[in-house]
């Protein structure tokens, strides 16, 4: 499986470095959070907390986050039968728009599915 770095998930990502100095370092900070409420086991694993977050990209309809977060859900032992019941809930939820981004999340795993070299990604990190 690879993991894509942010700059190959949307090449906006190049103003990552320049944003945060701008913002005080503002996607740190905001990294620190996700690091604690997110990618971490708790009461909820981390693998289904990833899937939400997924699910809530599919409804945002934010392509990078999308692609992120069912990267990093598959990473943190998530099947594809997982991510697929995750996105049924998208699909059933966002009517043709859902069904729409669900796929393209569902193609996002395919993509890295297929794939057998990696590299390092982090998201929205300076």
């Amino acid at each position: 499986m690879v993991e894509k770095s942010l700059k190959e998930i949307d090449p906006a990502y190049e103003s990552l470095s320049e944003f945060s100095k701008v913002t005080k370092g503002t996607p740190a900070l905001i990294h620190k959070m996700r690091q604690q409420a997110i990618y971490a086991d708790g009461v909820v694993p981390a693998k289904y907390k990833l899937l939400a977050a997924a699910l809530w990209s599919v409804a945002v309809r934010c392509e990078p986050c999308i692609k992120y977060y069912v990267q990093l859900s598959a990473k943190n032992g998530a099947t594809k039968e997982e991510i697929g019941e995750f996105l049924a809930v998208g699909s059933t939820m966002g009517g043709c728009v859902g069904e729409t981004w669900s796929i393209k999340a569902f193609k996002a795993y395919q993509d890295l599915d297929n794939s057998e070299s990696t590299a390092q990604a982090a998201c929205c990190v300076d």
